[in-house]
């Protein structure tokens, strides 16, 4: 086309257009001059989650020139004509590698730094013989994958966290992928049952965000620990959002518990109310929190205590919620000659069955696609159309480098909150 406007009223009023210089030569202007060049430093780019805008730098603009003997380009020119290719070739690139082949979905659900709701999709192959609102984003995603009807007989499992409403998802996902089975994140549980252990626990809870408060921004205290135990690290930090560092801490305890009284008591506990809650908790509760670390693990299984019997029923209940790991069990029973087909979904076939030998049973693949997200979405670049994003996301995430473990991700669907904002189109 060549962006004239012409009334269509008269048939010779189009031909005369159509004769015209005017329209050849727009037409030769439209017609797409690639340069692979260009197309090849935006795949970089985005592969490496280097900003366009580095190419305005002019040490690296002259840097490109020198070594390559060609133009540096602006990057409105990649934005507007190359990062929808990369993208593009990515999500061919996905097609092909899923093509008639047995897949597990698994999606999460975040917020970024923007205030928008965020939901990743991670697409891999279910391989017989290899180790290698959310109905709506899992159709989309799909939809993606095979853009002439969804091959719902492929789909054989889904692997989500253990939220209400991701449960309630799958339950209406299953309407129209009969073969599917939905298994909750056996990581996600085996944290819960953590963190009801932790629970019981408020002694050792409380001097371990004690001790870690004391060497926080305290260049002497780190150096006097430092002197006093050269060989061992500083006291870990628990982070709540990060599964199983409590349970690391309170191991750390449990190997280096008088060492660490030890260097607490040196301190001076006027200096600071954490020095002074960590040597109370030292002295007075010693003999209850020391056992309770150092038996922590072999206790909970020889014991029948209260404890151990809340712990027991947390892991048990957890497990019964979760309907998908009992048919992934059976299946399981069945692979190993242990089982028979009574207690699976009849669309499940026999050949089907063999797909689940090395299927996951945990979500966090996609829960490091968020990290990915997290890392593109960076302070200095706000300035992102959410079309951009997910096309930069899309391309660095499936670019050779980035895919280790997993091969396909698609970041699909944005809304932002109630009253939020517009955001400038730009790459950041």
């Amino acid at each position: 086309m060549c962006n004239v406007k012409v009334t269509a009223e008269k048939r010779f009023a189009v031909q005369q257009h159509l004769s015209r210089d005017k329209h050849i030569n727009g037409l030769e202007r439209n017609v797409p001059n690639r340069s692979e060049y260009f197309l090849d430093l935006t795949r970089t780019f985005l592969s490496c989650n280097i900003p366009l805008n580095k190419l305005e730098n002019p040490a690296f603009s002259k840097f490109l020139e020198k070594y390559t003997n060609k133009q540096t380009p602006d990057r409105s020119i990649l934005r507007k004509n190359y990062v929808s290719i990369c993208y593009d070739e990515t999500i061919q690139m996905i097609r092909s590698y899923v093509e008639n082949k047995k897949l597990w979905v698994s999606i999460n659900e975040t917020t970024d730094a923007n205030g928008r709701y965020v939901a990743n999709v991670i697409i891999e192959v279910l391989e017989k013989t290899n180790h290698s609102t959310i109905a709506k984003v899992l159709d989309k995603s799909l939809s993606i994958l095979w853009p002439q009807g969804i091959i719902h007989d492929n789909v054989l499992l889904f692997l989500s966290d253990a939220a209400p409403y991701m449960v309630k998802a799958a339950t209406s996902i299953q309407t129209y992928y009969s073969k599917m089975i939905h298994v909750t994140c056996l990581a996600h549980a085996l944290h819960r049952v953590a963190e009801e252990i932790k629970i019981h626990f408020p002694n050792v809870d409380e001097l371990i965000n004690n001790v870690k408060k004391v060497f926080l921004k305290a260049p002497s205290r780190i150096q006097i620990f430092k002197t006093m135990a050269p060989d061992i690290p500083l006291p870990p930090r628990p982070v709540l959002t990060r599964w199983g560092t409590w349970l690391n801490a309170s191991m750390y305890y449990c190997d280096h518990f008088e060492l660490i009284k030890e260097i607490i008591n040196q301190l001076d506990g006027e200096d600071a109310v954490a020095v002074s809650k960590a040597q109370n908790l030292f002295s007075n509760h010693i003999s209850n929190i020391y056992n309770s670390i150092r038996n922590f693990r072999t206790e909970i299984q020889k014991t029948p205590n209260q404890i151990g019997k809340i712990i027991y029923q947390k892991l048990s209940t957890t497990l019964n919620k979760n309907k998908g790991f009992k048919i992934i069990s059976n299946i399981s029973d069945i692979l190993n000659g242990q089982g028979t087909t009574n207690e699976i979904p009849d669309d499940l076939t026999a050949n089907d069955l063999a797909f689940f030998k090395y299927s996951p049973i945990t979500s966090v693949d996609v829960e490091r696609s968020f990290s990915i997200y997290k890392n593109l979405l960076a302070d200095n670049r706000r300035s992102f159309l959410f079309e951009n994003l997910k096309q930069a996301l899309v391309v660095q995430c499936n670019s050779s480098e980035c895919t280790v473990e997993y091969k396909c991700y698609t970041q699909l669907k944005m809304r932002s909150l109630p009253g939020g904002d517009q955001f400038s189109s730009g790459d950041g």
